[in-house]
């Protein structure tokens, strides 16, 4: 069992693996009925976590088998909800890029955000477009969601810009990525294109590189000032135990003044 759905998780196009994971999540759970582990998003406790990633980057119990989150989802849901105004704020205009399944239906009943999911391909997105060229008009949006997205596009510069420029003065963006904390610089070589090599060098077979610790820089050549948030500076070992976070994974905020 365990073999089926680690090849289904890598073999499956995202399309359908997005329709799959609504009938997975309906019996999932009983499956792994405890309370070793637990996730905020959902507040739902479980013996164990699913291991998700490929087999150069596969991870043991870190995927909620409810609602879905990764370890990623867990931190930036413990952000929003701690340590800024994302729930509270009067009214926010909100663009989410490759909207996540365990956001989009509790942000879209938010009723402080006008909130807008895009992607170029998923079914459950409101739009879809290229990210090279957002066709949405200037300084609209006060918050921008764009995760693991930036390691697929042909030019993330060009991606990154295009996010600053629908942002509005004073907003702020989460733009998570794969980031290799033992690089100090990205890794993108167009020489490595088969799927086999990509996955070595990249971690995953549809990424195009693989960003180090010179991440923040390209946000900065964006335009965006950059604030690292680090979870660990607030929360005890045990709860990142507890949710299955790590504690060496930073949060970078992107802001336009």
């Amino acid at each position: 069992m365990k073999r089926l759905y680690k090849y289904l998780l890598n073999t499956l196009p995202r399309p359908l693996l997005i329709r799959l994971s609504y009938v997975f999540k309906q019996f999932a759970p009983l499956l792994y009925r405890g309370d070793k582990v637990e996730c905020p998003v959902c507040d739902r406790k479980f013996s164990k976590f699913l291991s998700y990633g490929s087999d150069v980057a596969h991870r043991e119990n870190v995927l909620c088998p409810y609602d879905l989150t990764l370890e990623r989802h867990r931190l930036m849901w413990l952000y929003l909800r701690d340590f800024s105004t994302f729930f509270t704020a009067p009214s926010l205009a909100v663009l989410h890029m490759a909207p996540e399944q365990c956001f989009i239906d509790r942000f879209k009943q938010q009723q402080n955000l006008n909130y807008l999911t895009a992607d170029i391909v998923s079914p459950i997105a409101d739009m879809h477009f290229d990210l090279h060229h957002i066709p949405l008009e200037d300084n609209r949006f006060d918050v921008v969601f764009c995760n693991h997205v930036m390691e697929h596009v042909e030019d993330p510069n060009q991606c990154m810009r295009e996010l600053f420029r629908v942002m509005k003065p004073g907003g702020w963006a989460i733009m998570q990525v794969p980031q290799d904390v033992s690089r100090e610089k990205t890794l993108e070589d167009p020489t490595i294109t088969s799927p086999e090599d990509r996955e070595t060098y990249y971690w995953q077979k549809d990424h195009v590189r693989l960003f180090g610790l010179d991440y923040p820089d390209y946000l900065r050549n964006a335009g965006f000032e950059v604030e690292e948030f680090w979870l660990k500076n607030h929360l005890s070992p045990e709860i990142f135990a507890k949710f299955r976070i790590s504690a060496d994974e930073v949060l970078y905020i992107a802001k336009k003044k």
